[in-house]
């Protein structure tokens, strides 16, 4: 259990240094917020293509890809996290806060 919380820590500061080198675009999409209940997906779909996904914190949804513009989304446990789509330049495309609360609430 240790080893994973360090793991956790270290893709998490190593999120946090990528979005840092990311240059940012004045076209980027705005920043959202998912809410998803246990037990429930949800679909992202995107204006543009994205290259890349990277998630804050995995242990708190699956990402599956569907094709280059949307993503399934898949609740694992309670909290919150980020994800940050990326295109082919490196520039963040989309920003989202996503927050798993219990199917009860």
């Amino acid at each position: 259990m240790g080893q994973e919380k360090l793991f956790a820590g270290l893709r998490a500061c190593m999120l946090g240094l990528a979005m840092l080198l990311m240059p940012l675009s004045a076209s980027r999409a705005g920043d959202e917020t998912v809410a998803l209940a246990l037990g429930t997906g949800s679909v992202v779909r995107l204006d543009r293509s994205f290259a890349t996904v990277l998630i804050a914190d995995p242990y708190v949804v699956e990402i599956r890809v569907q094709d280059d513009r949307s993503v399934i989304l898949q609740p694992r446990t309670l909290g919150s996290t980020v994800i940050v789509f990326v295109d082919e330049q490196s520039i963040v495309i989309a920003n989202i806060r996503v927050i798993v609360r219990d199917a009860q609430t």
